[in-house]
């Protein structure tokens, strides 16, 4: 899924002195209005910005917000920390102040009021009544906050009612509005996905007339601006017309058997090759592109980055389903046999190539190799089993390093495979393509639906937004008795 974290922004410490108490606020200041009117560049940008954002949403069925959450002990965490309990500290001090001073209570009550998630929160908070009860002493902070405590149960969606049932027990009038500040942001989130939910087929709609408006504009401008994709569905069709070499191997006979059965049984058939099979096999050439060639399909060029990660995605895929084959044949059945085993060598695994994707594959088996072995190891001696001998242990090792060369057999093979388990996702879709996977990639199921989704995500919208170029290219490469399907567009 694709999360945008809600960054707060910095506040200096000394603000809640100099200034009226009032929490941080993430709209815009009067400043940066203004640098946007005296800056059409900036401007712009941020409509690009705005354009690629409803864009993502519309392509993304799973997109949503969500609270920035800062790593353990960090710079930002710390500084944030700090100023808040700088700020609620000084509420405190001003509410137990003799007399009370409640004009940073009031502050926090405004900003409660400007959330604005039902009308009755605005029509209670009658700031001009409460300024005046405050002015005369007689501004019961504790029930105002228990009265928006009430409102909030009836309100937030029901992921936050243990939140909310929390705050009930908290008598501290501080803490409360503190606590209450907290979970209103939650709820604020919670409003902003449920509204970007539904509106997402308009989104998705206006994104699709938008990029192929856009795009026709180039196009008028310059006729030329389809060679590189003309260029791309040619290759594909031309691949797909190939004839199969005799005496396929072991890994062809296992893929004719998989669950898949459109886009690579058709291509060994002496059925006519259709549109849906030129662009399944164009798309997944992508994924296989080369970094040095410019003639990238110009339909694709704004997905150039997205397809770039899910290439990579792949490339860790297929080392992390390769490295758990070569595992499972010196584990044994009874210690691969355990799940428990199975997820650590994968979180073990997974976080090495992490930390390594930036560095040669062959460092990062290097490093895997080693610690794999060592957990078998260790694994198989506390199962009371018989433990790893010295030539296995090497032989384990080497066979895992052999993992960082594209030839390799286990490596190829397995890679073979998840481009067959993504060629069946573009034809039948990812639920009916995770019935029937091929051997070696049931260990890595969760992870190939995530990368299968996003990558069908990724296609269909492309689909929906230059289906009509992508027919009009396609009539001319295929005879007219071959074209069994009019429009790329109904996909």
């Amino acid at each position: 899924m694709t999360d945008v974290k809600e960054n707060v922004p910095g506040k200096d410490p000394g603000d809640a002195e100099s200034r009226p108490c009032k929490p941080e606020s993430s709209g815009p200041t009067r400043e940066d209005k203004s640098s946007l009117r005296d800056h059409p560049s900036r401007l712009r940008n941020t409509v690009n910005d705005v354009s690629k954002l409803s864009s993502e949403i519309g392509m993304n069925r799973d997109f949503h917000v969500e609270e920035k959450v800062l790593p353990p002990g960090s710079l930002e965490g710390r500084i944030r920390e700090t100023m808040h309990d700088a700020f609620w500290e000084h509420l405190k001090e001003r509410l137990s102040a003799t007399p009370p001073d409640f004009n940073c209570a009031l502050e926090l009550l405004k900003e409660i009021k400007e959330n604005r998630l039902r009308s009755e929160i605005e029509e209670a908070l009658d700031m001009d009544l409460l300024k005046q009860e405050a002015e005369h002493g007689s501004l019961n902070v504790p029930h105002l906050s228990k009265y928006i405590l009430n409102m909030m149960t009836l309100l937030c969606a029901p992921v936050r009612d243990e939140a909310v049932q929390k705050l009930e027990n908290i008598s501290d009038p501080v803490r409360l509005l503190r606590g209450i500040f907290q979970v209103l942001s939650l709820m604020k989130m919670d409003m902003v996905n449920y509204t970007i939910q539904s509106l997402q087929p308009q989104l998705q709609e206006h994104s699709i007339q938008f990029e192929r408006a856009k795009f026709q504009d180039l196009l008028n401008k310059q006729p030329s601006l389809l060679d590189h994709t003309t260029r791309w569905l040619t290759r594909a069709a031309t691949e797909l017309s190939a004839p199969l070499p005799s005496g396929p191997g072991p890994d062809a006979a296992d893929a004719s058997s998989s669950a898949c059965s459109s886009p690579s049984e058709a291509a060994s058939s002496p059925e006519p090759l259709s549109p849906t099979m030129v662009l399944s096999q164009g798309f997944l050439n992508l994924l296989l592109w080369d970094p040095e060639d410019d003639e990238f399909p110009e339909t694709l060029l704004t997905d150039r980055a997205r397809l770039q990660e899910l290439e990579a995605q792949l490339r860790q895929l297929t080392i992390l389903a390769s490295v758990l084959l070569v595992s499972s044949s010196f584990s044994g059945s009874v210690l691969f046999g355990s799940p428990q085993f199975v997820d650590k060598l994968k979180r073990v695994t997974k976080a090495l190539l992490e930390e390594f994707k930036s560095r040669p594959e062959e460092e990062a088996l290097l490093t895997v190799s080693e610690q794999v072995a060592q957990e078998i190891h260790q694994s198989l001696k506390n199962m009371g089993l018989a433990a790893l001998s010295s030539d296995n242990t090497g032989s384990l090792i080497g066979q895992l390093q052999d993992v960082a060369r594209k030839e390799n057999c286990v490596r190829s093979v397995i890679d073979q495979r998840i481009h067959l388990f993504l060629k069946c996702c573009l034809v039948l879709g990812v639920q009916r393509s995770l019935l029937d996977l091929p051997g070696g990639l049931t260990l890595i199921e969760a992870e190939l639906a995530e990368l299968g989704q996003k990558f069908v995500s990724l296609t269909h919208h492309n689909q929906q937004v230059f289906g009509p170029y992508y027919t009009e290219i396609l009539k001319g490469l295929l005879p007219p008795a071959q074209v069994l399907e009019t429009e790329v567009a109904s996909l």
